[in-house]
């Protein structure tokens, strides 16, 4: 009885809570782990909902068409594109990431910085979903001639 108690204390301590999850898609040592951290954990089906008036506004299920549509667009088309997270914000399934996104387009060589939120939704360890709100007007201004 005693082994079966020990071992089901450990067996809660190595499952990442939301909040760590989240996290962990922010907070490592390069994109690319950060990128593996969120692969790890999305859903199957998740949503993703970059703002209206962001340049790659859209709703996008499953991670390939998260990738396609804006990953690999931020990768290719921005120098240093990232958001730096001031704070979290966790309320049971839901986490809140906020702080700057920044980046310097590359056909204008234009920098921008814009103030960020993030929800997140997740159930079971998985990301359902995540939703964008951004000032998206300095990106935009970024990158026109």
């Amino acid at each position: 009885m005693i082994l079966f108690v020990l071992s089901d204390c450990f067996s809660k301590t190595d499952k990442m809570t939301n909040l760590e999850i989240v996290k962990s898609t922010y907070e490592g040592k390069t994109s690319e782990e950060n990128g593996e951290n969120l692969a790890k954990y999305v859903a199957k089906d998740i949503s993703w909902k970059e703002a209206k008036g962001f340049p790659y506004a859209g709703t996008y299920v499953g991670l390939e068409n998260i990738t396609k549509n804006v990953f690999s667009r931020l990768g290719s088309e921005w120098i240093d594109y990232k958001f730096t997270p001031e704070d979290y914000v966790a309320a049971d399934d839901k986490i809140v990431a906020y702080g700057t996104y920044s980046g310097i387009y590359k056909l204008t060589g234009k920098p921008f910085q814009a103030r960020v939120a993030h929800i997140w939704k997740l159930k079971d360890g998985k990301i359902l979903s995540f939703e964008q709100f951004v000032d998206s007007q300095v990106v935009n201004d970024a990158m026109r001639q």
